[in-house]
């Protein structure tokens, strides 16, 4: 963090445009109708933002869009943060991050708080690094991005 961005609350130069981003969405939310028409027009924009990602992150995030619209049909993409998110009743349960685009060591998937998660003895984890993933490991995401989303599998 340079002298510049502690001066500025201590946020990153990434931080600081997540957060302007997430504002944008919250109004543009806002502005839209309901239904069908804002659906698609959430959807539109969420794979606008993935078109726009650098390679390799391009390509995970359209895998994990794949996975989620297969597997939990019922979540609806929307921009969270100025990337990827799929929420039920408006409230993101999982998240992509574009290590890239965050200027990070690697991409990250997510679940909210409101993910269907609780396991026994109250610990599971909460995001999970996205390198290289194996046709194993994208079995796994969608396992989890069916019980985050508490789909039953068929």
């Amino acid at each position: 963090m340079t002298k510049k961005d502690a001066a500025v609350g201590g946020f990153s130069t990434q931080e600081r445009a997540a957060m302007k981003e997430r504002a944008a969405e919250l109004r543009a939310g806002a502005r839209r109708t309901k239904g069908a028409e804002k659906a698609a027009a959430e959807e539109a924009e969420l794979l606008a933002k993935i078109a726009q990602m650098p390679d390799g992150d391009r390509e995970m995030a359209e895998r994990v869009h794949a996975i989620v619209t297969t597997v939990a049909p019922d979540l609806a993409p929307k921009l969270y943060y100025g990337q990827p998110g799929y929420a039920r009743d408006g409230k993101v349960v999982v998240f992509f991050r574009s290590g890239q685009m965050d200027k990070e060591r690697y991409s990250t998937f997510g679940v909210s708080t409101r993910a269907a998660l609780d396991e026994e003895g109250g610990f599971w984890p909460t995001s999970y690094a996205l390198t290289e993933p194996t046709e194993q490991a994208w079995e796994q995401l969608g396992d989890i991005v069916r019980r985050a989303a508490g789909t039953q599998q068929s």
